[in-house]
C-alpha cells in the first residue's frame, strides 16, 4: 500500500459506530499518530477517537478540504455507510502501514 501521502481526507472512530471524527491532512501517517497517541488534545483525545477507518486521497489541498467540508455536513448514516462500503470489519487502518494494535 501507498505510504507517500498527499492531501488526504480520512475518518477516525473510537470504535465500531462509535464517535467519529472527519479531518483533513497532507501527512496521514503523522496525523493517524497524534490521534492515536492522544498528541494533541481536543475532540479525539477526549472521545478516545483513535482508530482510522476510512480515508481518500485528493490531488490538491483545497479539493481535499472541500470534500471535507462536505463530508461534515453529511447525516451520520451516510457516513457510516462510507465506512462500511469501504471497510465493513472496520479495521483500523492505520495498522496497514506499521502502527501498533490498538490495545
Amino acid at each position: 500500500m501507498q505510504r507517500d501521502f498527499g492531501p488526504t481526507v480520512y475518518i477516525m472512530a473510537s470504535r465500531r459506530n462509535g464517535t467519529l471524527y472527519i479531518g483533513v491532512t497532507s501527512n496521514l501517517l503523522q496525523r493517524a499518530y497524534q490521534h492515536r497517541t492522544g498528541a494533541i488534545s481536543g475532540f479525539t483525545k477526549e472521545h478516545g477517537v483513535r482508530m482510522l477507518v476510512w480515508f481518500e486521497q485528493h490531488s490538491t489541498m483545497d479539493h481535499a478540504i472541500t470534500r471535507e467540508k462536505r463530508l461534515k455536513k453529511w447525516n451520520r448514516a451516510w457516513k457510516l455507510r462510507l465506512i462500511e462500503d469501504s471497510n465493513s470489519a472496520w479495521r483500523d487502518l492505520a495498522e496497514d502501514f506499521g502502527f501498533e494494535p490498538l490495545c
